[in-house]
């Protein structure tokens, strides 16, 4: 959601004639692409060896930032029609006629192509390659999927599980099973979180013509076995890190005891699909993850 989307159109009509650049600040979802600067830095933290080459964690974090804020605009770019039609999407900057499409459009190509450049030159080509596969994935598959298939889902969780390999990948050149272990935390533990807000705004998606899994079947039951499978899923595989060497057993009995607690509110949602149960997981999963990573990075210190 970004930062003008509870504002009525007017007062954000009025913010914008005085300060355009905060609508082009929200095309980039910037809240949303926090969580990519920190996946990446912690990606290239746990594969870097040595002393920290602080411009490489400079260029590889800033440009896929970069990459990741173009992605956004123009998903947003794709979907202001049907962000018009919703009710926490309508005050966008593009359904709200405060941007053009080809105003918007250019911004989305020019961050993109500045974060895959600074990327592949200040860092390495196999970390742009996998920044230009999360960019391709997420503008041109995930987001027209979307108005398809409720499948688009799990789609879209493959570029949000990408960030931590760009960083792995612009600190070794390379990219190991411990990458794609990193890369499967995040991709299983975005499955119960995006559902709980599939669940919370099904009403939203309904309206604007999404196939989400919990407008296709408003009882919830599909929902709630997708959620408790994931969850079942993240914890053993979030322990892997601690079996490989990653972290040590410091890791191994947070991840245990976080992943236990997330199971617990997830299989709690799967049984009562109430909102109240939904929200409590989503706000146990946005704590979850990074409570996750501060321990692995910690344990590695």
């Amino acid at each position: 959601m970004s930062v003008l989307s509870d504002l009525s159109p007017q007062s954000s009509l009025a913010v914008s004639e005085s300060r355009p650049w905060v609508d082009y600040v929200a095309l980039t979802k910037p809240r949303v692409n926090l969580l990519v600067l920190v996946t990446t830095t912690i990606g290239f933290h746990l594969g870097n060896v040595g002393r920290t080459d602080l411009a490489l964690l400079f260029h590889t974090v800033v440009g896929t930032f970069l990459v990741a804020s173009g992605a956004a605009a123009f998903n947003q770019v794709l979907e202001r029609d049907v962000d018009a039609k919703m009710r926490r999407t309508k005050s966008r900057p593009l359904p709200d006629g405060r941007l053009s499409t080809r105003e918007s459009a250019w911004f989305a190509a020019a961050l993109s192509a500045t974060g895959l450049l600074q990327v592949g030159l200040g860092a390495n080509w196999l970390a742009a390659g996998i920044a230009a596969a999360t960019l391709g994935s997420y503008a041109l598959v995930y987001t027209p999927l979307k108005r398809v298939t409720s499948l688009a889902t799990v789609v879209g969780a493959v570029p949000g599980a990408l960030p931590p390999m760009i960083g792995w990948a612009a600190a070794t050149d390379t990219v190991s099973r411990e990458a794609w272990v990193l890369f499967a935390i995040i991709f299983l533990w975005q499955m119960p979180h995006f559902l709980s807000i599939a669940w919370l705004f099904k009403d939203d998606y309904g309206r604007a013509g999404f196939p989400m899994l919990p407008v296709l079947e408003p009882d919830g039951r599909s929902t709630g076995y997708h959620v408790a499978a994931y969850a079942s899923a993240l914890l053993p595989v979030s322990l892997i890190p601690s079996l490989m060497g990653l972290a040590g057993f410091v890791y191994f009995g947070v991840a245990l005891a976080l992943g236990l607690a997330f199971l617990v509110v997830s299989l709690r949602f799967a049984v009562s699909r109430t909102r109240r149960d939904a929200r409590v997981l989503f706000f146990t999963s946005i704590a979850y993850l990074p409570l996750v990573w501060l321990a692995m990075v910690l344990d590695r210190l």
